[in-house]
């Protein structure tokens, strides 16, 4: 019985002190599974030259984009609406990812899309690591402004910078990097 006891006791301490954080203090846990997505970038050749990562957290969707083989400098990127990317032209991933109807650009008076994501810098040996958490987006099915609706959406790099008011695109140029966003 003394054993029984003790060992009660014992398993109440280990489980109480299990639920507490760092110094007493109760961390929060929530019971819902982190969404997440991961993809390789391809080239306009179907090549792989790098990855891009979704997180849904707690401030919105985060995305990791790592590539190399691109030319230095800046590039405009946006989520597109289709989970295609078919090279070498990555049509394929469709327009902006826009449920909202606006037009393209944080500088737009009546824009931006759901899809503008601030230009990435390329270094001179022609790598990128860059991170961008966006609000507006969920990774969440059956929500309206989610990436992993029915056909799924996409990451594509652009060959020149987003001017961050010209409809449709920015005056990006062409795709040169996709990277299918969908749920495997």
């Amino acid at each position: 019985m003394k054993q029984k006891i003790v060992l009660s006791i014992m398993l109440s301490a280990l489980l109480i002190a299990g639920g507490c954080g760092k110094n007493g203090v109760k961390l929060p846990v929530t019971g819902e599974s982190v969404q997440s997505v991961m993809s390789p970038i391809l080239n306009t050749k179907g090549d792989k030259i790098g990855e891009a990562s979704f997180v849904e957290g707690i401030d919105g969707v985060t995305i990791n984009i790592q590539a190399e083989g691109l030319s230095p400098g800046k590039h405009g990127v946006h989520i597109h609406e289709m989970a295609v990317c078919t090279p070498p032209d990555f049509k394929s991933a469709g327009d902006h990812f826009n449920p909202g109807h606006k037009e393209h650009g944080f500088d737009n008076p009546k824009g931006f899309h759901l899809g503008d994501l601030p230009n990435l810098e390329v270094d001179a040996d022609g790598k990128v690591t860059a991170e961008v958490t966006t609000a507006l987006v969920t990774l969440k099915q059956d929500v309206k402004n989610s990436l992993l609706d029915a056909d799924g959406s996409s990451l594509v790099i652009h060959e020149k910078v987003d001017d961050y008011k010209t409809d449709p695109s920015g005056n990006s140029g062409d795709r040169i990097a996709c990277a299918v966003i969908k749920k495997k």
